[in-house]
């Protein structure tokens, strides 16, 4: 089966997101042609796990037909094409806190006419941009994929737009 790419002649003369995506130099993850296998990627994911203690550095180990494979963040950067600036623990129900990154200057970016954002709102997607709406299903579909609806976006998927 062939990889996920996106046309960037098409999409960079239509829509912002393609040079949203150049200057955070994540454009060899889009455009990622090899070819991948549906069950060798279940079986890889179903066995995937953390190997890691909290005091050591970061690793994965999965096995794929009786192979086992180790993964480390700087390997994890090398396989994505993405420099290693070391890692950062994402809390599900918490904004992160990064310099530079104020949820409500966002949030007043992807929602323009909202005069009320606030940190707390609810998080849809039926009120983006077609721009923001394709970037969500790139992070969604590639970036990190995830199952069920779409509809709603969370904080995690709002900070990496």
């Amino acid at each position: 089966m062939g990889g996920r790419n996106i046309d960037l002649d098409f999409c960079s003369s239509e829509f912002s997101f393609v040079s949203w995506l150049e200057d955070l130099h994540l454009l060899p993850l889009v455009q990622i042609s090899d070819p991948f296998y549906i069950k060798l990627v279940k079986e890889f994911y179903s066995n995937l796990r953390m190997v890691s203690s909290p005091n050591e550095e970061f690793e994965l180990s999965s096995s794929v037909k009786g192979e086992r494979i180790y993964l480390n963040a700087r390997i994890l950067a090398s396989i994505l094409h993405i420099p290693h600036t070391g890692l950062y623990v994402f809390e599900h129900k918490k904004w992160p806190k990064v310099e530079g990154f104020h949820p409500n200057q966002i949030l007043s970016l992807l929602y323009p006419n909202d005069p009320n954002v606030h940190p707390n709102m609810a998080l849809t997607t039926n009120r983006l941009s077609v721009d923001h709406r394709l970037l969500h299903h790139l992070i969604v579909h590639q970036i990190l994929p995830t199952g069920g609806g779409y509809e709603k976006l969370s904080r995690m998927q709002v900070f990496l737009m």
